[in-house]
């Protein structure tokens, strides 16, 4: 049984999910090479409008595999360099997939799955989830996810959970920015397949366009370079097919046609 699954819904939703429940779900260099292959690929796919995150059993994922970190304690500088991009750029892949992604939290989100967490656009989350990032627990420091959860969670809240490795709620979660949306344990389908829909009912063209926007006006100053790009960006936009049929279509009181019935 592979460790990452993949299925694609007629409708475009993607899920992929972390297959390794007896072990929380932690990953290793097989995993990551897995996941970082999973959503380049997705992304690459005309047919995909959304990617789920998933993981089986009872955790999201509970971070890196201890047999993994038993073994990258016997590697060389050079190997643990490369090992280190290695899982670097599977969180960069998650993070630049240019369709959208959500996570969906329940159990544990520890170590590492906070990164793959913050890396996703949107998270949907049992209110029972748990959070840490627990790696100075072990002598260690959330190096190759630190610019996702510092996005995410702000330089204050990680001044603090990168500090103490404190296991932190689901409701704290929210209220720090990790977390979008809270739903009661049965209730999580629910809200996903709401947030789905909603994501549905936008046009796949412009949501890759408004990733790439955020990354090219976030944290830059809203200079004379920044002003020319925008107007670039939205000018192109409102005269590409989508943005056409768009507009036509809120005019025209009906649905545009990238919308499906519920």
């Amino acid at each position: 049984m592979s460790d990452i699954l993949t299925d694609i819904r007629p409708d475009g939703v993607a899920t992929v999910t972390m297959n390794r429940a007896a072990v929380h779900n932690a990953f290793n260099e097989t995993v990551i090479a897995d996941l970082d292959r999973a959503f380049r690929r997705l992304g690459d796919d005309p047919s995909v409008r959304i990617v789920l995150l998933r993981g089986a059993g009872k955790s999201f994922s509970a971070g890196a595999d201890l047999g993994w970190m038993q073994r990258m304690a016997g590697y060389s500088r050079e190997e643990n360099v490369a090992d280190a991009l290695a899982l670097a750029r599977m969180m960069q892949a998650i993070d630049r997939c240019p369709r959208p992604t959500v996570a969906v939290v329940h159990g544990a989100a520890f170590g590492g799955g906070v990164g793959l967490v913050a890396a996703c656009d949107i998270v949907v989350a049992s209110e029972a989830a748990s959070f840490s990032l627990s790696e100075v627990r072990l002598g260690l420091i959330p190096a190759a996810i630190s610019p996702y959860v510092v996005a995410a969670m702000g330089e204050r809240a990680c001044r603090r959970y990168f500090l103490s490795a404190e296991r932190f709620s689901a409701a704290e979660a929210m209220r720090l920015g990790l977390v979008h949306e809270l739903a009661p344990a049965d209730g999580l389908e629910t809200a996903v397949e709401r947030m789905v829909r909603s994501l549905l009912d936008c046009a796949p063209g412009a949501q890759t366009e408004a990733k790439d926007l955020i990354r090219a006006v976030s944290r830059r100053p809203t200079d004379d370079a920044v002003l020319a790009d925008t107007a670039d960006r939205i000018a192109t936009r409102r005269a590409s097919a989508e943005g056409r049929e768009g507009v036509g279509a809120f005019l025209e009181k009906r649905d545009p046609s990238w919308r499906t019935p519920a």
